[in-house]
Order: C-alpha cells, then sequence, then structure tokens
C-alpha cells in the first residue's frame, strides 16, 4: 500500500522543481494540481519505487465556438486532464523506445498477440490531484465545521449571488445584473468563452447582512428547521456546490435550498463564462477511465490491456470517499459485455493529510493588502518524462506567449493538443516493422485522426458498452472536428 502524503509531498516537490514560467503569483493566484506516478518495485523485495512522469496544473476550458477542426487548439485545460495528456506523451515515447530497441521501464513484448505490449510485471500508474475532481465528485456533504454558522442558503428565486458555494474547483453562481456580493470571479482573467468556476465565498466574502436579509424572507424552511434571531439556521444540511452544469437534455439540478440544491450521480459540462463548453466534468472523465482505460484509443491500438490507475490520491480539500467512490466507480459497476482487455477497475481511493501550497484556500491565507484580488492563475502547465520538449507552458488552448500573428501556426501549439499527440502516434507507427503492427493498423485506408481512433475497435466497442449502459447522454463528438491528419 502506497502512503498518501509521501505521494502528495513527491508531487508538490516535482512542482517546485519547475520553473517559474506559468506558476501562480503567490498570495494572489492560485491553481489546482495533478500527476500520473509510477510504480514498481523497489530495490527491496518489499519496497515500491514511486516516479511522478507527468504533471499539470490548470483551471480552465475553452468554449465550443473556439474549438478547431484543425486539432491545434488544447480544449480541456484543468489539471486532470493536462497530467493525463502529459502521461500518453510519456507512454508514447515509451513505446517508440520498445518497439525500436527493445528498451522501456514500462512495456515488455505480449506473448498472446501479435504487436501487442503490455506493462512490465510489477508496474503500474497512480493518480494524485491537490483536489476533488469538479463535477459530481465535488457534490459532497457539508460537516459542522464547514457549514455553521453562515448565513441560510437561498431559495432558486433568491439572488443566486448569495448562495454559499464552498467548491474550491468550481465557479461560484453567476450573480445576477446589480448583485453586489463580493465574488471571487475571474473578471478579466483569460478570454469570456473561458469556465472559470473554481471558486469559493470565504467567511469574509460572505453576502452582507442587509443581502441575507432579503435572501432569508425567500428561504425555503424545511419541516423541523430552527433558525435564530440572527437568520443562522444550525440543522440546515447543506452539500458544496460544482459549478460544472448537467448535460442538456437529461435531468438537471432542482436547486432547492442546502442539500436539495444537486442531483448527484449525473454527467456534467464544464461552463465557460459567455458561452458554454464542451468538456466534460473531471468527474465524469475520470469515471469512464475506470472502464476504457487512460491511454486512450491510439494507444489501445498496440496494447493488450487497457491501462487503469491503481491507486487515487487526493490532497487535503473538502472531501468525501463515499461521494468519490460514487463519482468514479458506483456509477460504472454493473458495466458488461465489454471486450477482451476492459473491465472495470476501479483505484483505492486515499486522502493526504497535506494541501498544496498554491490552493485556493493557502492563496488566501497568504494574501496582503495592495496585491490585488484572489484569482486562479490563467496559465497551465504540463511537465512529462519525455526527453523532447518536457515543459508545455499553455494559456487559452494555446502556447503561453503566442502572439495573434503566429496563431494557427506550428508554433502556437501545445504539444498536447491532439493534433501533436496525433503526429507523435504515426512516428510511433512508423517506427514500428510492417510484421510488428498490430493487426487493427494494418491497413491502407487510415489517414484521419478520426480514422485511426475509429480503426481501434476492441475500445470502441467497449466505449459503445459503456456509453449505452451508463452515459446514454454522453455528447457525441463533432466528427468534422476530427478530420485532420
Amino acid at each position: 500500500m502506497v502512503n498518501a502524503d509521501e505521494i502528495a509531498k513527491l508531487c508538490y516537490g516535482r512542482f517546485d522543481e519547475l520553473p517559474r514560467r506559468g506558476k501562480p503569483e503567490a498570495g494572489r493566484e492560485w491553481t489546482l494540481l495533478a500527476a500520473v506516478v509510477k510504480l514498481s518495485p523497489g530495490a527491496q523485495s518489499d519496497t515500491v519505487k514511486t516516479e511522478v512522469v507527468s504533471m499539470g496544473t490548470g483551471t480552465k476550458c475553452i468554449g465550443q465556438t473556439h474549438m478547431s477542426p484543425t486539432g491545434d487548439v488544447l480544449n480541456d485545460s484543468h489539471a486532470e486532464i493536462i497530467a493525463r495528456r502529459g502521461c500518453v506523451r510519456y507512454l508514447i515515447q515509451e513505446l517508440y523506445r520498445a518497439v525500436s530497441c527493445g528498451d522501456s521501464s514500462v512495456f515488455c513484448v505480449s506473448e498472446e498477440q501479435q504487436g501487442k505490449w503490455r506493462l512490465q510485471p510489477g508496474v503500474s500508474f497512480l493518480f494524485f490531484t491537490s483536489h476533488t475532481p469538479c463535477g459530481d465528485a465535488s457534490i459532497i456533504p457539508m460537516t459542522d465545521s464547514q457549514s455553521q454558522p453562515r448565513p441560510p442558503v437561498p431559495s432558486v428565486n433568491a439572488n443566486k449571488g448569495t448562495e454559499s458555494g464552498q467548491d474550491c474547483k468550481r465557479k461560484a453562481e453567476e450573480p445576477s445584473e446589480g448583485q453586489k456580493t463580493k465574488l471571487l470571479c475571474l473578471e478579466g482573467q483569460g478570454t469570456s468563452e473561458e469556465g472559470d468556476f473554481k471558486n469559493t465565498l470565504s467567511l469574509s466574502q460572505r453576502p452582507s447582512t442587509e443581502t441575507v436579509s432579503h435572501a432569508s424572507a425567500q428561504l425555503e424552511i424545511k419541516p423541523g428547521l430552527h433558525c435564530d434571531g440572527a437568520g443562522l439556521c444550525p440543522q440546515l444540511s447543506d452539500v458544496h456546490r460544482t459549478g460544472a452544469k448537467c448535460v442538456p437534455g437529461g435531468p438537471t439540478d432542482p436547486l432547492r435550498p442546502g442539500d436539495g440544491y444537486h442531483s448527484a450521480g449525473l454527467l456534467r459540462v464544464k461552463p465557460g463564462r459567455g458561452e458554454p463548453t464542451q468538456s466534460l466534468s473531471c468527474s465524469d472523465k475520470l469515471a469512464r477511465w475506470t472502464v476504457l482505460g487512460f491511454q486512450g484509443a491510439l494507444l489501445s491500438h498496440y496494447l493488450q490491456e487497457a491501462l487503469y490507475f491503481r491507486f487515487m490520491v487526493v490532497g487535503k480539500c473538502p472531501y468525501s470517499k463515499e461521494v468519490m467512490h460514487r463519482a468514479l466507480v458506483t456509477r460504472c459497476l454493473q458495466v458488461s459485455d465489454l471486450p477482451a482487455g476492459f473491465s472495470v477497475c476501479p483505484p483505492v481511493l486515499l486522502q493526504s493529510t497535506l494541501e498544496f501550497p498554491f490552493s485556493q484556500t493557502q492563496t488566501e491565507r497568504h494574501h496582503q493588502a495592495g496585491q490585488g484580488r484572489v484569482s486562479p492563475c490563467g496559465a497551465a502547465i504540463s511537465w512529462c518524462n519525455v526527453t523532447e520538449q518536457p515543459l508545455d507552458v499553455t494559456a487559452n488552448g494555446y502556447k503561453h506567449g503566442v502572439t495573434k500573428k503566429a496563431l494557427g501556426t506550428v508554433k502556437a501549439r501545445s504539444r498536447l493538443c491532439k493534433v501533436e499527440l496525433f503526429r507523435s502516434f504515426l512516428s510511433l507507427v512508423s517506427a514500428t516493422e510492417p510484421s510488428s503492427l498490430p493487426v487493427s493498423l494494418r491497413t491502407a485506408h487510415l489517414h484521419t485522426y478520426w480514422e485511426y481512433k475509429q480503426a481501434a475497435r476492441s475500445y470502441q466497442l467497449a466505449w459503445q458498452q459503456l456509453r449505452t449502459q451508463v452515459f446514454p447522454l454522453w455528447p457525441r463528438s463533432d466528427r468534422n472536428l476530427l478530420l485532420f491528419h
């Protein structure tokens, strides 16, 4: 069994070693951190060697109208997604080493299927995130210390800006026009289409007495609920809010006061300021990885079995193991009729007692007068253990600092965008001897990114079963955005 605090310390330490570029400004900006850690046998039989192979920071995603048909824009820059895409870069490099010279610390050749590879004996992967994933995993019951005393939660008819959203991974509800409640928002940070929903209302930023009184007048009092003269309702159970919205066409949140605000277990998309996004919440994507693996469709051509995270470690933050299990495991537990190489593989869930130094809570704690308001960092950092350009810093879906003149050119691309990962994969295919190619790649009719993904038949069948049985409302990708080559 791994030690959660040691994993957190390892990841925070690796972050400290990165260059300053793209990091938050201490005391004013905050971000989220995620990482993929490789576990392998240690020098002694009872020890485990841990190595960070991919790391990501970030809190934003772009709006759907800014998605590119050439695959050159990074759509989702949440830390969890950045870390996973960086890990794909790392896995492509390891497979390249395996097929070209048989030298990989991760993969060895499969003796069961021609052209396939499997993990080295004793090798597995762990996923770390400094905060609970956005979406369903963040709908966590508040503890007494978190929720009391506090102003009552207004009904859906009240000004939404007064709701006590404690989820620092998600956006507080948009205030109505003229609403003066002080919210931690990202006005002026990034472009208008980005999701900036990783905010919290701290005790010092609660609504004024006047606003609370207005909201209290519209509060739906539950039977048996007793409020004191100050308008505080210590018996009102509540949950942390998530800014991720229910996918269109399905059930919605009831938006009732307290713990009746959200519906649990639903698919959600990350919101954008100004327009919707097509990015599913991190909770939903992590749940998908428990069935399909985190390697993606392209790498499944080469792998005998899908790759699953053996452990998932969450840093110090509002957390519920039961809720995390519901969001990542329970929803997918009954999936059946999966093809060979795929199964439901839930990770072991652990939490660390160590908080990320650049979390929102820590940033607010060290904030000083004159620094400006506390806000999320606009940049996203990717680092992975590859030989060529391991560090990748982006903003708004492009390389950080790129000029408008360079947009649409190779110079502006993140190494994690679809077209760059596709080209890395094609280099892997070219390096593979024709006689050693996986059977699924032995055709002359594969040209586009979409065609290569569809040719991974086992992966697509597993995805079809998961979508049909569990996630029928999962939005389908626009094929026109996947036809690049």
